[in-house]
């Protein structure tokens, strides 16, 4: 929320398994009384995992795509971060706890790069960060829609719609306070208790 001065802020997470889906046909137009619609047919070519990260200061994202989402794969992430930050900005990256982030190969490397710092989000939490909010844009504006015949259309499609947001992209901007986030998850909490316990109670009425 306030790093410090010559600093940069990147939010990070992988989207794995992102299928490449040849549909039988395209989309489905609306009709009267018809919302649009797709095919349920399709043939599998394939899967990609994204490497991401959200600089939260301007909406900029740094994308590769990989076959699989280990150590290495994320060390080599790394390494493209750190050409493409300038050299005299701190990296501060914020990501999950996925045990790929805290293999040994990574803190190796964090050795010899001492301006990137790890800062892991609480276990649960990963909804919290930025970065979920471009997957969901990725997802709803260029696969959901997309049909591609290959992994290298699919890597293809991926990147162009990347350089497209950071042409255009801005900032995501929380536009609630983080006491009025906590106070819905309670709500929420606190209403599925109340349905368990109504349950559980008509649950034992028809029992008896």
């Amino acid at each position: 929320m306030s790093p410090p001065e010559n600093a940069v802020v990147f939010s990070f997470d992988e989207k794995p398994q992102i299928q490449a889906l040849e549909r039988a046909q395209p989309i489905l137009p609306m009709d009267l009384g018809m919302p649009e619609r797709q095919t349920g047919n399709y043939i599998r070519h394939g899967t990609l995992d994204l490497f991401a990260a959200l600089n939260t200061a301007t909406g900029e994202v740094i994308a590769k795509t990989k076959h699989r989402h280990r150590a290495k794969d994320f060390v080599d992430f790394l390494k493209q971060m750190d050409d493409a930050v300038d050299e005299g900005l701190e990296v501060h990256l914020i990501l999950d706890n996925l045990s790929a982030h805290k293999a040994p190969a990574v803190k190796r490397w964090l050795v010899r790069h001492s301006r990137f710092q790890l800062h892991f989000t609480p276990t649960y939490s990963s909804w919290l960060n930025l970065v979920e909010r471009f997957f969901a844009l990725l997802t709803n504006e260029a696969l959901t829609r997309g049909s591609h015949t290959s992994i290298p259309q699919l890597r293809s499609a991926i990147y162009e719609y990347v350089e497209v947001h950071n042409d255009e992209g801005k900032p995501f901007i929380w536009t609630k306070s983080a006491d009025e986030i906590l106070a819905k998850i309670q709500d929420f909490g606190n209403r599925t208790l109340r349905l368990h316990a109504d349950g559980t109670s008509a649950t034992n009425q028809r029992s008896m």
